[in-house]
């Protein structure tokens, strides 16, 4: 029987909201007040159903994680698009693994930690808005980087990537502060996609296609042998 742990709290609420739904969701709201007091059905259902629409999208659950030793956690929900050796020279340094997760904009979209351990760099970069599915959006879309570093000196990244819709990157976390499994981290907007990048030895447990939860879902284990990410 596997043991769980919470990476956050459970909220006091029946539907949680993330923070950052709420100016948008109070604006559909407000938009939808107007045209009912104008008198405008039409105008006033579609904005309605927009705003729970927005309410459905900035869903936050609870979700407690497996406490299973060196389990590495999906930091998003999703579809699995790449499980994988690669080379990289920008989030590691020489062959690693890396694991591609896509989110629809029906997936929750609160990303999780999937790890514990301190975090050693935060690198954001602008760019483009390919569609998240697509291997190039991993280097050319707009993106977050966040290096993390084990209690064990493990060291390995998860990487944030807007998509073709998302326009917003938001990340809650700083450089130098302790994380742990589970944890919510971050949010990207209407649809995108999250990269984690593993030491070369850590053993997959996802393949392309398999569906995945954040804070829930394991995606491998990571060896005791050290290899680093880019410092």
């Amino acid at each position: 029987m596997k043991n769980y742990l919470w990476g956050d709290l459970p909220r006091p609420t029946a539907f949680p909201i993330a923070t950052p739904g709420y100016p948008v969701i109070f604006a559909c709201a407000f938009i939808t007040f107007v045209f009912a007091l104008l008198g405008m059905k039409f105008f006033a259902l579609l904005v309605l159903a927009i705003t729970f629409f927005v309410c459905f999208f900035f869903r936050d659950p609870d979700r407690v994680t497996p406490d299973e030793p060196r389990a590495l956690i999906s930091p998003a929900d999703g579809k699995i698009v790449y499980a994988d050796t690669v080379e990289e020279d920008t989030y590691f340094q020489g062959t690693c693994k890396r694991i591609s997760i896509f989110m629809s904009v029906f997936n929750v979209h609160v990303n999780r930690i999937p790890y514990g351990g301190q975090i050693q760099k935060i690198s954001y970069h602008p760019g483009k808005f390919f569609s998240a599915n697509l291997d190039k959006a991993s280097k050319e879309n707009e993106h977050n980087a966040l290096f993390i570093e084990t209690e064990d000196g493990l060291r390995y990244c998860v990487v944030q990537i807007a998509g073709l819709i998302a326009r917003r990157i938001i990340c809650n976390t700083t450089a130098g502060e302790s994380v742990v499994r589970g944890q919510r981290f971050g949010i990207i907007c209407f649809g995108s996609r999250l990269d984690v990048y593993l030491p070369v030895e850590s053993r997959l447990n996802v393949k392309v296609g398999e569906r995945v939860r954040a804070g829930n879902s394991i995606l491998g284990y990571l060896n005791e042998k050290k290899k680093y990410a880019e410092k």
